[in-house]
């Protein structure tokens, strides 16, 4: 076995996390498999795997290893890929992964339009609300809220998120409309935790340019998006959600934008490829398609005028719509 197909095996070893799994896959005899990771081992003068009767993991030297070998499979795919049937445009598997409301409310119902331009173009999509190890799990790009952690990827910036303090007219009715900062101890919210550290997020705002932190109590905490907004609908307190997921409630009045002259700061959406990527047809076109997207969509291509609905670099300072959007871990 030569060395380049050793480095399949051994990628397929870890991420099928089984020496027998990795064999069927590959239809070769375990044995073929065994000998191909000791003889790596051999060469290479250093544990890869830790090995028990139930289970494997990477060493320190594995898992340096696992990420270089990854990458050079995937440059040798992508390099075959640009020139395999090159008149058929961009096909194969692509893995995304994206924050499930822009996923629900920007992605999904624009993919016709995608598979009708790229019919060749399996899309595998992730909406999980915990930040991905792209190269570890073999994901081809994400989009991402904040600014980018990880120098080992690359980040094309496709829009900006506006964030939007509201509430409802029947909490409004019963509690006042607050008209300045100092008059929020006074009112209630709606707490937004982390699904990871169940740590609480408070209200923020950027006042003469630095960010204020306010703490308001409350009767009801949530990790889940949509049901934050449900709970802002139903009058249980103020809430300060991305104003892509609550402008049509906002256009019919069964929400209202309070405090206006004190917002959270703007975020940037990016989305976000490993450096490997670059070159590959699928995850240009995936890449260029949802920039093209984005900046058809005013309330999240920077020119939010307030009023523009979309769907059917500065640092966040609005903490809950970045663990909403699953951005809370500031590394991708």
């Amino acid at each position: 076995m030569d060395r380049f197909q050793a480095m399949q095996v051994f990628v397929r070893v870890v991420d099928s996390n089984s020496f027998s799994r990795a064999a069927d896959s590959l239809g070769l005899p375990r044995a073929t498999v065994t000998t191909a990771v000791q003889q790596l081992e051999s060469l290479l003068q250093v544990r890869l795997l830790n090995r028990t009767t139930r289970r494997i993991s990477l060493t320190p030297d594995g898992a340096a290893y696992y990420e270089r070998c990854a990458r050079i499979l995937a440059d040798v795919e992508d390099a075959e890929s640009s020139f395999r049937d090159v008149s058929r445009g961009p096909r194969g598997k692509l893995r995304i992964d994206v924050p499930p409301p822009i996923g629900r409310q920007v992605l999904i119902p624009r993919l016709c339009e995608f598979n009708h331009r790229y019919p060749d173009i399996e899309l595998a999509i992730g909406m999980g609300d915990r930040p991905v190890d792209l190269i570890r799990e073999s994901v081809d790009c994400v989009i991402r809220i904040g600014e980018l952690q990880d120098s080992s990827l690359v980040a094309r910036r496709i829009g900006t998120l506006d964030t939007v303090t509201c509430a409802s007219p029947g909490y409004i009715e019963r509690y006042g409309e607050p008209m300045s900062l100092d008059e929020l101890p006074r009112h209630r919210v709606v707490h937004y935790f982390s699904s990871r550290t169940g740590r609480l997020y408070e209200l923020d705002f950027v006042v003469e340019g630095e960010v204020t932190e306010v703490k308001v109590a409350s009767r009801v905490s949530v990790n889940d998006g949509d049901a934050y907004v449900a709970c802002g609908l139903q009058g249980f307190g103020l809430i300060q959600p991305p104003r892509f997921m609550v402008q049509p409630h906002l256009e019919s009045g069964a929400l209202r934008e309070v405090l206006p002259q004190w917002r959270p700061s703007a975020m940037p959406i990016s989305v976000v490829y490993p450096h490997n990527r670059h070159l590959s047809p699928k995850v240009r076109a995936f890449v260029d398609w949802v920039a093209e997207l984005f900046g058809r969509c005013p309330i999240l291509g920077g020119r939010s005028d307030g009023q523009a609905r979309c769907g059917s670099g500065e640092k966040s300072a609005c903490h809950t719509t970045q663990a909403m959007l699953g951005a809370e871990a500031e590394a991708f």
